[in-house]
């Protein structure tokens, strides 16, 4: 693993998701989010089978620590070792928190999804060092029960203020209400298709970022 980043610092974070990259590949779009200044980068990628995100994991490996940048994976705490990423997030259906720390170790960074002041709780009991928190506006780009899309910014401020780890919202956020989650509580907010679905990958993110960190 590499240094560990403090999610504390994280204001914006990329999920990757070659379904809404209009044809572009993956690499493509996270290269120009880093030029935009985007804080930390999920491979999640959907759909690909095993081997072809372990290549794309190094890919983005090499991108994200020639940008000085976290580089986390989604769900599979085995692909997040053998990329050498920077930490793995695990939704409530994936292994638990505990879990991922043994294998990981102490450095590695294990983010934990929560919908409710319970489970954000539960995980950061478990040792989880930041949550995910949403869908806070719902989402298109994952499959989520009626109860965790658009769980709303009262929802996010609860969660945020029972817990004390670093809260990152996510689920229909851009640039124009991204200000408002950060405002409820959040640290910061986490997008898909608000950056990998638009024209200009490297202006959305610097736009996401003025919304949540202006200068």
């Amino acid at each position: 693993m590499n240094t560990t980043p403090d999610p504390s610092s994280w204001r914006t974070y990329l999920v990757t998701g070659a379904e809404y990259s209009a044809g572009r590949e993956t690499p493509t779009v996270v290269a120009d989010a880093l030029a935009g200044g985007i804080d930390v980068v999920q491979l999640r990628e959907k759909g690909t089978d095993a081997r072809s995100r372990y290549r794309l994991g190094l890919r983005l490996r090499e991108l994200t620590a020639e940008a000085c940048v976290p580089l986390i994976v989604n769900d599979r705490i085995d692909l997040a070792a053998a990329v050498d990423a920077d930490g793995v997030h695990l939704g409530r259906s994936d292994l638990p928190v505990e879990v991922a720390r043994e294998r990981l170790g102490p450095d590695a960074i294990v983010g934990a999804s929560a919908s409710t002041v319970t489970e954000a709780r539960e995980a950061v009991a478990a040792g989880a060092d930041y949550l995910g928190v949403g869908a806070v506006y719902g989402t298109d780009s994952k499959e989520v029960s009626g109860d965790r899309d658009g769980i709303g910014l009262e929802r996010v401020a609860a969660i945020a203020g029972a817990v004390d780890v670093p809260v990152i919202g996510i689920g229909g956020i851009d640039a124009g209400n991204a200000a408002s989650v950060v405002e409820a509580g959040a640290t910061g907010v986490a997008v898909v298709s608000a950056i990998t679905a638009v024209a200009d990958p490297r202006a959305a993110t610097e736009a996401l970022r003025e919304a949540v960190a202006p200068e």
